[in-house]
């Protein structure tokens, strides 16, 4: 996987959401540069690891990730936030700490997780996009963007982020969006030895807060954060906000 390293401080992972790559960040990294040494992810098949061999497993994405960063406090969004949780349940002692960015350990509803998504969108996304790439991969976007102060900035700016390094394959497409509706990370929420913060989109139309907060309430060591005008993507948007929550957060934690 290609991981840039820019910045100075403590070390922070920064792992992005489905369709996306590093450059997604690129609000957030101006902001805490100066004061983290930031590793932007790029997932196989995604932006600069266009070519990574690596499949799209989070088990091999975290495990990957941890043999090239040092120990970190790790972010992740959305698709990102299951590796970063996975990489906190499976090698705890790779983390300082993790952040949940507008992201559960369950995306969808059922089996007791009332709070996710109708998996039947899911299934309807994978169906289409075998039909209507362009079309399908752009409903995602729109809800994405939808609900925050600013749609019509952050749906363009997740449409020239999505397209920066060619069309995603749609295979690779194909595969996030069954790690979106397979996986289920809930079980190890309860013995996380890891400290954890989870920052929710008040507008969020992907991953409710309420679904955010049914998580922190099963894992020890955790903090909730709202973003009250931002939607899935706060961070383009409510970049300070973040930013700051992100801060507190880490000042919080163990030298």
């Amino acid at each position: 996987m290609y991981i840039e390293t820019v910045g100075t401080g403590p070390a922070l992972v920064m792992i992005h959401g489905w369709a996306m790559h590093g450059g997604v960040f690129a609000p957030l990294v101006e902001r805490l540069r100066e004061r983290y040494t930031l590793h932007i992810v790029d997932m196989p098949g995604h932006g600069r690891s266009r070519d990574s061999l690596l499949p799209l497993e989070l088990a091999r994405m975290a495990t990957q990730i941890a043999s090239e960063t040092p120990p970190a406090l790790w972010l992740g969004w959305s698709l990102g936030g299951l590796v970063a949780l996975q990489g906190a349940q499976q090698l705890p002692d790779s983390l300082r700490g993790l952040i949940m960015l507008a992201s559960t350990p369950r995306f969808v509803r059922g089996d007791g997780w009332d709070g996710g998504m109708d998996p039947a969108l899911f299934a309807g996304f994978a169906e289409h996009l075998e039909r209507d790439y362009r079309t399908t991969l752009d409903r995602f976007l729109m809800l994405e963007a939808q609900g925050s102060d600013h749609v019509r900035d952050e749906l363009r700016q997740l449409r020239e982020i999505v397209y920066a390094f060619g069309e995603p394959p749609q295979q690779v497409l194909r595969e996030g969006l069954a790690r979106l509706q397979d996986s289920d990370l809930r079980a190890g929420l309860p013995v996380l030895s890891v400290p954890s913060l989870w920052i929710a989109g008040r507008r969020d139309r992907l991953v409710s807060p309420a679904s955010m907060k049914a998580a922190v309430a099963l894992t020890p060591q955790s903090q909730f954060v709202q973003i009250e005008h931002g939607g899935h993507a706060p961070f383009l948007s409510h970049a300070d906000e973040v930013a700051d929550a992100i801060e507190a957060f880490s000042l919080s934690l163990p030298a």
